[in-house]
């Protein structure tokens, strides 16, 4: 597994990342979601939540 990654131009912000994330590691700033790398689990929750498939783990 890996930290998950946020394709900014992909990313809707509709932040259905962020109430899936278990530990609160994505935001949305700017209208973009943002993972917060140092608190990332790398569950790949994200991943799978995100609609517009805006979200990847490199």
């Amino acid at each position: 597994m890996a930290k998950a990654v946020v394709n900014q131009d992909a990313c809707v912000g509709c932040e259905s990342c962020v109430g899936a994330c278990p530990v609160s590691a994505i935001s949305v700033d700017g209208g973009k979601a943002k993972v917060d790398p140092d608190a990332c689990v790398e569950c790949g929750t994200c991943v799978s939540t995100c609609p517009v498939g805006a979200i990847s783990q490199d």
